[in-house]
């Protein structure tokens, strides 16, 4: 027994040494990365864990597929900067067809130690803009274009002065070209059709590292792709204004049914947790942030209507208040249209809050129209019987109890089992009358 436990362990151990050593005899890792949509701090995240794992794993490339209408310049120039510093060359493959690298996804693909398009595909349009998306200032907008300009020559120069124009008139101009226009200006190293088409392509290019020249050796090189993690995909998904949009109108909602209805703890959970996201969308979108003012005041018009009732008036003006408020936030001139939410997405959004809240009023209306049922005041109107002659006072049964009772102002006496109806409450006496 003791011989088979001893051989089975050396058995385990030997499997276990091998399994690199097959691994490595298998070929060259390319490590695949997929970037589809904006540039913003979850994509820079993601690159750069990306090129981690593949020094890590010692990949003989990192393949990065691009397709992006651009994003935010610091997490533009952060990704560039993590690409230009890996210690595994890096591949920006703009794909797949139909796909472009447009504004700061060109810086992008130009800091890769190889870049390449798909069929069917464009790059340019990278003149830079503010903050906001709006378009700058004259001074302002010399000087941005002037360092972006630098930028890709840098980044461009080692491919050719027809490639460094092309690059520059892509920030001067916002110059948009196709893949094969790209090629031939030698803005861009290949054409592919597909991954396994570009790493062919790759097999014996020699790219240029920090330290020095390497060759490729990609033929046949096992693919592994590196997803987004669940984190990744949340924060990225919360720079999508349509989402933005939505967590803004349901924080905002929740609020205020806290604020008048106080110690309901359900609607502060879901307003602490939908704003809190929609904040950290909006400080990566441009927005303008005198529609939040339009936003607010809907709400406070909705509250007003419930409150005092116009019969719908200050509802319809808050539904109108909020979909300005929202297109004002997020649509304004000058914001990429990428990044603006839907039209009818507001309206339908605005609608639907403005029906519920018509909902709610149409119940406080009928709330305040419906007689009062309890305490003294519920007394008025109801039905007894006399339970003494009452001329004019005596006693009367009323809702099971019994009460003093005085004849009514104008009316007549009321005999021992009369029906009677009460007019008034006086302090404990009932003033009735007979039914």
């Amino acid at each position: 027994m003791k011989i088979i436990r001893v051989s089975l362990a050396f058995l385990f151990l030997g499997l276990f040494l091998l399994h690199p050593i097959h691994a490595a005899a298998s070929g060259p890792l390319a490590m695949i990365l997929t970037i589809d949509g904006a540039i913003t701090p979850a994509t820079q995240g993601y690159l750069e864990r990306g090129i981690r794992a593949a020094e890590q794993s010692d990949s003989q490339v990192l393949i990065l597929q691009l397709n992006t209408p651009g994003g935010g310049l610091t997490p533009m120039q952060a990704m560039a900067e993590a690409i230009r510093a890996s210690r595994v060359p890096v591949v920006v493959y703009v794909s797949p067809r139909g796909a472009w690298a447009g504004s700061a996804g060109t810086i992008i693909t130009l800091a890769g130690h190889v870049a390449a398009m798909a069929p069917e595909t464009a790059i340019g349009a990278a003149s830079p803009v503010g903050s906001q998306g709006e378009n700058l200032g004259t001074t302002e907008q010399a000087k941005a274009t002037e360092i972006m300009k630098a930028t890709v020559r840098s980044l461009a120069e080692r491919r050719g002065p027809e490639a460094v124009a092309l690059a520059e008139a892509t920030i001067e101009s916002a110059k948009a070209v196709s893949a094969t226009e790209a090629l031939k200006a030698h803005l861009v190293d290949f054409i592919a059709s597909d991954v396994p088409d570009l790493l062919k392509q790759l097999d014996g290019f020699t790219v240029q590292m920090a330290d020095g020249s390497r060759v490729l050796h990609t033929s046949g090189a096992p693919q592994q792709a590196l997803p987004m993690s669940f984190i990744e995909q949340l924060l990225q998904l919360l720079v999508d204004p349509n989402i933005v949009f939505l967590l803004l109108a349901i924080g905002v909602q929740a609020l205020l049914i806290e604020l008048t209805h106080p110690g309901a703890w359900v609607p502060a959970f879901f307003a602490v947790v939908c704003l809190s996201l929609a904040a950290y969308g909006l400080g990566f979108l441009p927005v303008n942030w005198f529609g939040l003012i339009f936003i607010i005041m809907a709400f406070v018009l909705f509250i007003l209507d419930i409150k005092t009732p116009t019969h719908g008036a200050l509802t319809i003006a808050g539904v109108v208040s909020f979909i300005i408020g929202a297109l004002v936030l997020f649509n304004s001139t000058g914001a990429p249209q990428f990044q603006r939410v839907s039209l009818p997405l507001v309206i339908f959004v605005g609608v639907f809050i403005g029906l519920i809240f018509t909902v709610i009023l149409g119940y406080a209306l009928r709330a305040l129209r419906r007689p009062i049922i309890t305490g003294m005041e519920s007394m008025r109107g109801q039905t007894g019987l006399a339970i003494s002659e009452i001329d004019p006072s005596g006693q009367v049964q009323v809702a099971s109890e019994l009460w003093s009772a005085d004849v009514a102002e104008g009316s007549r006496k009321i005999r021992k089992g009369d029906v009677v109806e009460v007019v008034k409450v006086e302090g404990l006496r009932l003033k009735v009358r007979k039914k």
